[in-house]
């Protein structure tokens, strides 16, 4: 049981790793993503003995033995895992739906880096707008939003970033605050730039966090986030494809187009070749290309792992009732 459930448990979670970075690949290539879950697995293990004896009659050969002894064993271990294809009307719903404001300020709450969860959840704040991988190419983000990122993940490396939920009888609210006591003067500094960039009141002690382009008081944090297929389209554009496949233009335009690098935030950095890579922290085959991600870069590794993240929150759906593929493997 340990040594199977370790290796079950793995298996699965790359299965997952490629599934998701295949469909990221199948986005930039303008190929409908598809998500199938393992809803079960079922072992049947069996363990069967026997032994057998025989001795022989007649005259006995001076060195040869005149009988046997053998003890036999058979161990079987049969698997039977049910896959789920992801569909529905929820499922689909929940995919096309942005997320919602709290799940990302409770992952930075949690310790995700502010600046990555911002220039990956976030398309606005407070009218200050990321940057966005549209059908046509990348637009830059203005600078404004990249040094407010940069600025909220300051405040919180040195702890003065507070998140908490306040509750009233009709709804839940997620407030933001900052602690001004016990700090460096640079950080306080910081949180005076970063709230003028907001165009927040620098006398409140709290802000409260809305969905929207732009707030309606100088109290409000006001964000527009991006769905899961969001997320996933931006981490499409800035996939490495073969310059044949750009050329017969079977993708839609990516990284490869940016007039100005400067202003490019890369997100993850997807390699393609045509073999397979080695030391990969996970890699796919698509179109007799191999797309891959290196296991030494932590910066795509870490954006990848909070994609699946997130991918988790909408993924509410109800497994029953669904059509099932069942394989017995032998």
């Amino acid at each position: 049981m340990v040594r199977d459930r370790y290796q079950y448990a793995a298996s699965v979670s790359y299965s997952w790793k490629e599934q998701n970075l295949l469909n990221i690949v199948k986005v930039r290539y303008l190929d409908p993503p598809v998500f199938v879950d393992v809803g079960n697995i079922v072992t049947t293990y069996s363990l069967a003995l026997g032994a057998s004896a025989n001795a022989g009659v007649g005259t006995v050969v001076a060195g040869a033995g005149a009988g046997s002894i053998a003890v036999l064993g058979t161990y079987t271990n049969t698997p039977t895992i049910t896959y789920t294809p992801l569909t529905g009307n929820k499922f689909i719903h929940a995919l096309v739906t942005p997320l919602p404001p709290e799940a990302l300020f409770t992952s930075i709450q949690s310790g995700a880096p502010a600046d990555v969860v911002m220039s990956a959840i976030l398309e606005s704040i407070n009218g200050l707008r990321n940057q966005e991988a549209t059908w046509n190419g990348i637009v830059p983000g203005d600078p404004d939003f990249h040094r407010v990122r940069t600025l909220i993940a300051e405040i919180q490396r040195f702890g003065a970033l507070r998140i908490s939920v306040k509750r009233d009888v009709n709804q839940e609210s997620t407030v933001l605050s900052f602690r001004t006591e016990d700090i460096p003067p640079e950080v306080h500094a910081d949180i005076i730039e970063l709230l003028r960039l907001l165009k927040l009141n620098q006398s409140a002690n709290e802000f409260t966090v809305v969905s929207g382009f732009v707030s309606s008081n100088d109290t409000q944090v006001a964000v527009v986030t991006r769905s899961i297929l969001g997320l996933m389209h931006t981490m499409a554009a800035q996939v490495e494809v073969p310059p044949e496949d750009l050329q017969r233009s079977f993708t839609f335009p990516g990284i490869e187009r940016l007039q100005d690098a400067a202003k490019f935030i890369r997100l993850v950095r997807i390699h393609s070749g045509k073999s397979s890579p080695e030391n990969a922290f996970v890699t796919v085959k698509f179109h007799d290309s191999w797309f891959w991600i290196d296991d030494n870069d932590l910066e795509s590794k870490r954006v990848f792992s909070l994609m699946m993240l997130f991918f988790t929150m909408v993924d509410t759906e109800e497994k029953e009732g669904k059509p099932v593929v069942t394989i017995p493997t032998r």
